[in-house]
């Protein structure tokens, strides 16, 4: 069972959420809050797996949320920032900071309860267009850096490329031909090698850096 916070200041959305979540067998909505300023004490008081954060909210929002769950939590949850814009600034900077991925309010759905289990189950989230062309817009002398200094192997450097699809590991598998013990190692060096807290930021850092540039 994946438990899951729902943080969102209209009880509207929160409602939906919840019925959409707690109708599947294996996912269970453990709790609730109207602002980024009552994560903190539910997450440690509640132990949550994910977390759908609304980005926008008017006393703390899902960006300064998000930083500070990540850097106080020692096992911090998931978190999906969940938004009605998808070339938002506000999700590209939640992303930046440690967000697993995001969602758009509109979504279906299956595509709510497909996000949070890849991303409970440790994946990356598909990068829109909109988002990758966000991230090319951000591009970081600092980033540029990084991956230089990764060294990445050619291997590495071409499950880099396929994470930033969007493909889990054992789509990266199939596509690479190997098996799925060795692609969880890889990734585990990409990440290792980048600094990066999970796929996602990978991902960023692949954008930002220019290794990777939006179709």
């Amino acid at each position: 069972m994946t438990s899951v916070l729902l943080v969102d200041d209209e009880d509207l959305i929160r409602a939906g959420l919840r019925a959409i979540i707690n109708a599947e067998p294996d996912l269970e909505v453990v709790g609730e809050a109207a602002d980024g300023a009552e994560v903190p004490g539910l997450v440690h008081r509640l132990r949550p797996e994910v977390v759908l954060m609304d980005v926008r909210m008017p006393a703390v929002d899902g960006i300064q949320a998000t930083r500070h769950l990540l850097d106080t939590v020692a096992e911090p949850p998931k978190i999906l920032v969940v938004t009605t814009f998808e070339n938002d600034e506000y999700v590209y900077d939640a992303l930046r900071v440690g967000a697993s991925g995001f969602l758009l309010k509109r979504a279906r759905p299956e595509e709510i309860v497909h996000a949070i289990r890849i991303v409970a189950g440790g994946d990356t989230l598909l990068f829109p267009t909109a988002i990758r062309a966000l991230a090319a817009e951000h591009h970081s002398r600092r980033a540029e850096d990084t991956l230089a200094r990764a060294q990445l192997t050619e291997r590495e450097e071409a499950v880099l490329r396929l994470m930033a699809t969007g493909l889990s590991n054992a789509e990266i598998a199939e596509k690479l031909f190997v098996g799925l013990q060795t692609v969880k190692t890889h990734v585990g060096n990409v990440l290792s090698k980048l600094q990066a807290r999970d796929r996602t930021q990978a991902v960023i850092a692949a954008y930002e850096s220019g290794f990777i540039t939006p179709r």
